[in-house]
């Protein structure tokens, strides 16, 4: 369930399976500098990569889990096309591996937090140089 969903959220572009039936009412995204909470607000926060890349790859490497948690290796690719977070499209392509641990109640999505190396993000975007100058 938990790898078809965000198959179908994030290659498909089905924004609107960020819903009742797979997320729990106060889904939460823990993130700096304040969490993003409830689902119209997840949605929203989600619709940033729909809208900021047009050529999405979500690749899910590996899932594994014990009881109600679950830890997602992952890998984004795609171009920056649109804005994302109000940063203008560049252009540039980003590939970029993270991963994610999963909270689950009665068999939904509650609570999710990512980890990935933004350095590496906002350099393949353009926006920190790859090299001191």
């Amino acid at each position: 369930m938990y790898e078809t969903v965000w198959d179908d959220v994030i290659n498909k572009r089905e924004i609107e399976k960020i819903n009742e039936s797979n997320f729990d009412e106060g889904i939460t995204l823990v993130a700096a500098p304040e969490n993003v909470v409830g689902i119209q607000d997840f949605k929203a926060y989600y619709q940033n990569y729909l809208t900021g890349f047009s050529d999405v790859t979500f690749t899910i490497v590996d899932v594994f889990g014990q009881g109600d948690k679950i830890v997602k290796h992952w890998n984004f690719k795609g171009t920056h096309t649109g804005e994302f977070f109000g940063i203008p499209a560049s252009g540039k392509k980003v590939d970029i591996d993270g991963v994610t641990l999963v909270k689950m109640k009665d068999g939904k999505i509650a609570q999710e937090q990512d980890f990935l190396d933004n350095l590496s993000f906002y350099q393949q975007l353009g926006l920190i140089p790859t090299e001191l100058e």
